[in-house]
């Protein structure tokens, strides 16, 4: 009876942990940067300025991207993923989101882990990758810290 107790109070002290750590990963989000906007309120910004550029294609597309996340975080992976998207399209002064701003924003908006699952999704839906390859040898670490910038950089030593 015990054992019972003691690994009763070692498993409710893990689920609380790990809880707690994505409550305060969610807290970090909404701290206020430099600008006096926290990433939660760019991230919204983005899906907002960006929400009539989407079509039902697009959209199925995204949902694709987000199936392998567990349903209890799929909304937020979603709405994470769409802003990144939204950066990207408003970035290359799109009119509308293309699967390849959805694939770049995709890749910049996941971390690593994610990028295996990408690959193999469009390897079945037969999208060469090649373009994006660029974007796949880069750490989602390496894209929050001045994306905009190398984006450019590479797009123009492309030219």
């Amino acid at each position: 009876m015990n054992y019972l107790i003691v690994i009763w109070g070692f498993l409710l002290i893990g689920l609380l942990a790990i809880g707690g750590f994505f409550m305060f990963r969610k807290f970090l989000k909404q701290l206020p940067k430099e600008d006096g906007k926290s990433d939660m309120d760019w991230q919204y910004y983005y899906i907002e300025e960006t929400l009539h550029m989407w079509t039902d294609e697009q959209l199925s597309f995204l949902e694709e991207l987000v199936a392998p996340v567990p349903e209890l975080f799929r909304q937020v992976a979603k709405e994470t993923i769409a802003g990144k998207i939204g950066e990207v399209a408003l970035a290359k002064n799109a009119d509308v989101i293309t699967r390849d701003i959805i694939i770049e924003g995709y890749i910049i908006g996941t971390p690593k882990r994610d990028h295996r699952f990408l690959r193999k999704l469009l390897k079945e839906k037969d999208i060469d990758v090649t373009p994006y390859e660029p974007f796949f040898h880069l750490s989602k670490k390496d894209y929050q810290l001045n994306w905009e910038e190398k984006y450019k950089q590479q797009k123009n030593s492309e030219l």
